[in-house]
């Protein structure tokens, strides 16, 4: 009826099944194709997030759409072509992978029934869709999982906006509830130690190891967001994992745009002054990120590489990320079965229900 809001949900449930919890994995998200075409909407959609750019609206609208928008497609499908994959974008790929995983974890550790379903923030599976198909599978308890270990509004605090946006329109909204960060969960941070081991054991160890986080504006954590000082958190307990120095495993910050001052030390610069320095091999761990995407496979294995040696060092050596290495998984369930206390489908058994 005019006036009334438009709620939705799916139509002809029953009682007939018991109810389910669900956990939706969500991750920043990706084109569809190495294209500039399909670059131009998801580019859009990211860049339009407030919570990514906080700029005047008609003064960002535009430069985005005068400028960013026509430019930065192009240089960003080139940038995806280098690193796509027959089965499509790395990041999507090693998510489905990672949900599907996950999946298969829960059913051997908890009680049940559980589903485990993948969204994107900026692009599909979006969370609407990902949220209506679990709500067609019985689920009325819903975990929020964002593969973001350290939180940020431009990111966690995002994907809480587009749920919530999802579950005020809903006519019978899922019990909620959402993971804020793990940046200092033991289990994940093993995962990462054990993850550098393995390489080291497999490659060599190099003269430095670099962990790199994905920056922020510096202006963000003035006003409040706990960005950096997890960031700084996650690389103290690893180097100790390690038994690293500071001066062994430094931090940096990668991806910064714009001409506003970013979270420093800055990775490109950094990688510079090691090779100028005359150190010949680094290595280099993404703590921030939980599936290799566009800003490790592309921006540190190849193009930070190529800065490294053109400042004089010889190899850059890139450690990935924890994907759905069976380690990771672990971690992420024991997370989710922690969040999960009081629900009755995470308490303790073997076996999956229907």
């Amino acid at each position: 009826m005019p006036g009334y809001p438009d709620y939705t949900g799916p139509a002809g449930q029953t009682h007939d099944n018991a109810p389910k919890a669900g956990v939706l994995l969500v991750n920043l998200g990706t084109p569809d194709a190495p294209t500039a075409a399909a670059v131009r909407p998801y580019l859009a959609q990211f860049l339009s997030d407030r919570r990514v750019i906080d700029y005047p609206r008609l003064l960002w609208k535009a430069i985005l759409y005068g400028v960013i928008l026509r430019v930065r497609p192009k240089r960003s499908a080139h940038a995806y072509a280098r690193i796509w994959t027959p089965e499509g974008s790395p990041l999507r790929v090693y998510s489905e992978a990672l949900a599907a995983a996950l999946q298969q974890e829960l059913a051997a550790n908890v009680a049940g029934p559980v589903r485990v379903a993948l969204a994107m923030r900026y692009g599909q599976p979006d969370i609407a869709g990902s949220i209506a198909a679990l709500q067609r599978q019985g689920v009325r308890r819903l975990l929020v999982l964002p593969l973001y270990p350290q939180y940020s509004a431009t990111s966690t605090g995002s994907v809480f906006d587009a749920v919530a946006d999802t579950i005020k329109g809903l006519r019978w909204p899922p019990e909620l509830r959402q993971v804020n960060d793990y940046h200092a969960e033991p289990d994940y941070i093993a995962a990462l130690a054990d993850s550098v081991r393995a390489h080291w054991e497999a490659h060599g160890r190099g003269e430095k190891l670099l962990m790199s986080f994905h920056g922020i504006p510096e202006r963000y954590v003035r006003e409040g967001d706990p960005y950096f000082e997890q960031s700084q958190e996650t690389a103290r307990r690893l180097r100790e994992a390690l038994g690293l120095s500071e001066a062994e495993a430094p931090i940096s910050f990668q991806s910064r745009v714009g001409r506003e001052r970013w979270l420093q030390p800055y990775t490109d610069e950094t990688v510079r002054a090691f090779g100028a320095q005359g150190i010949k091999r680094i290595d280099v761990v993404s703590p921030g990120f939980a599936v290799d995407c566009l800003e490790t496979l592309e921006e540190i294995a190849m193009q930070n590489a190529e800065f490294f040696i053109e400042a004089g060092g010889d190899t850059l050596s890139y450690i990935p990320c924890l994907n759905a290495t069976a380690s990771h998984v672990r971690a992420l369930s024991t997370l989710v079965r922690r969040h999960g206390q009081g629900w009755p489908e995470f308490s303790a058994g073997n076996g999956a229900h229907a």
